[in-house]
């Protein structure tokens, strides 16, 4: 393979695992074999880092505030007010773990992990009210992104988030409670079809009493379990959680719909069913191993077959990490990430439903294009930037951001963002044109139309700007 075809196929690769690839790094990396490229990826040692925004002491006392104002029947004015606070100042937290998850997606060093990280924040979609829980989930995903799924998915379902997101603290015996066990199979594991509605039964009762203590820890009460037993994908027993995971794990069917979510997130979102199959099955012989899955994904020809370079619509937040890892941006008002995520339409820790974002088309319509379009310039240059896009379905973030959902009139804010032009550009070769770069900066092909405009930019930063306003800028 020429180092022209090199070039490509790694911009691809680190486009799809990570979120972009300086050009002195891409210029390196083409002019070795591709397979060194993807070590990159899986390193012999990997120790992730977690998040820890929210301390643990701040949650516990507020909870224990929380808890103490909840029992009572009459509260006074004071304690209506003391709610009051507790309420913003988790709303506060909430907006730091937020935009503390984004900056650290835009400085790693480790994109991969964070980008898996990612595709299972969306896998496991979960809301949760108290900044700590959502924390708590955020950083099971990441210490278990690339390891074995059953402990990965046992350790979420275990998660006070999960726990109280989906009801599982009222599900006890004598009057289970269904959504867990619902969610588990139609969006965590085995899929639509693969089912019957008793399954769903008998599997909530293995699931009762599972829950979490006011410290934030798994409990497991064995008074309000159903030790009775219980029928469930044609087996009887006494089955509790971990035997119905067991049990959904031994199908192949499971390995079908995670791969095939997996593909659609990493490849294309127009499915290819002899792919899909090829990586379900290799999935089930490696006994779910996340890692390894990954890394067959990504030394596999089809990956970066045409029709799967360049196809894909950037996510919200792959879009704003792209560009601020690209022009390594310094946001002096880190806020205003919390407001192009909401009009973008992807609020990180704060999905649409449990089904999570649907991707695909659903990123863009006609008001969150032009918004997407106006972003780079304003952001690279700085100004004052018109919030008037993709809303997040129930306006939560600027709801708790600006206290008063009241006017139609957009939010508009001051972006006071800063890129590195002089780090960008001197990564370079100074014999570099406008429409080298756009070959770098853009993964679909430079549109015919706009060719002569960028071929006559004043600069490269000019171009850089030009480029990244374009609608081809969107896709990856």
């Amino acid at each position: 393979m020429d180092k022209k075809d090199n070039f490509l196929k790694i911009k691809h690769l680190y486009s799809r695992a990570g979120f972009g690839i300086s050009y002195t790094e891409l210029e390196k990396l083409s002019k070795k074999n591709s397979s060194r490229a993807l070590e990159n990826f899986f390193p012999k040692e990997r120790k992730p880092q977690d998040l820890d925004t929210v301390s643990t002491e701040d949650s516990r006392s507020q909870m224990m505030m929380q808890a103490a104002l909840g029992a009572k029947k009459d509260l006074t004015p004071e304690e209506k007010e003391q709610r009051k606070n507790i309420t913003r100042l988790q709303n506060e937290r909430s907006r730091d773990l937020n935009i503390a998850w984004l900056q650290r997606m835009m400085t790693t060093e480790d994109p991969f992990l964070e980008k898996m990280t990612l595709f299972w924040h969306g896998h496991f979609a979960c809301r949760s009210n108290d900044p700590y829980y959502a924390q708590q989930l955020n950083n099971i995903q990441r210490t278990n992104a690339l390891g074995d799924f059953k402990t990965l998915l046992v350790e979420v379902s275990k998660s006070p988030a999960m726990l109280q997101y989906l009801n599982n603290q009222q599900n006890r015996k004598n009057h289970p409670n269904e959504n867990f066990a619902r969610e588990l199979m139609e969006l965590f594991t085995i899929g639509r079809g693969n089912y019957t509605e008793q399954d769903i039964k008998e599997s909530a009762r293995a699931f009762t009493g599972w829950t979490y203590t006011k410290e934030g820890a798994f409990e497991f009460k064995p008074a309000i379990h159903d030790s009775a037993d219980k029928t469930f994908f044609g087996k009887t027993g006494n089955f509790d959680g971990e035997a119905i995971i067991d049990m959904i794990l031994a199908n192949p069917k499971t390995a079908t719909f995670l791969s095939r979510k997996l593909y659609a997130f990493f490849v294309n979102d127009v499915p290819n069913d002899t792919h899909i199959a090829e990586l379900a099955t290799y999935m089930y012989q490696k006994q779910y191993h996340i890692g390894t899955v990954m890394q067959k994904m990504f030394s596999s020809d089809w990956f970066y077959a045409p029709e799967n370079i360049g196809n894909k619509i950037k996510s919200p937040v792959e879009f704003i990490v792209g560009l601020s890892r690209e022009f390594y941006v310094t946001y002096n008002r880190p806020q205003v990430l919390i407001q192009l995520q909401s009009s973008l339409g992807q609020y990180l820790f704060n999905p649409p439903n449990v089904a999570g974002w649907p991707g695909g088309r659903s990123w863009i319509d006609s008001s969150s294009l032009m918004l997407r379009m106006k972003i780079p310039s304003l952001v690279l240059n700085g100004g004052v930037i018109d919030f008037s896009g993709k809303a997040d379905p129930e306006d939560e973030a600027l709801i708790a951001l600006n206290k008063k959902p009241k006017a139609p009139v957009p939010a508009r804010s001051y972006v006071n963002a800063q890129a590195d032009w002089d780090k960008f550009l001197t990564e370079f070769p100074k014999t570099l044109t406008p429409t080298e770069l756009a070959a770098y900066l853009l993964q679909p092909q430079l549109n015919a139309k706009f060719a002569p405009m960028v071929s006559n930019s004043q600069s490269l930063k000019h171009a850089a700007i030009e480029i990244t306003s374009m609608p081809e800028y969107q896709l990856c």
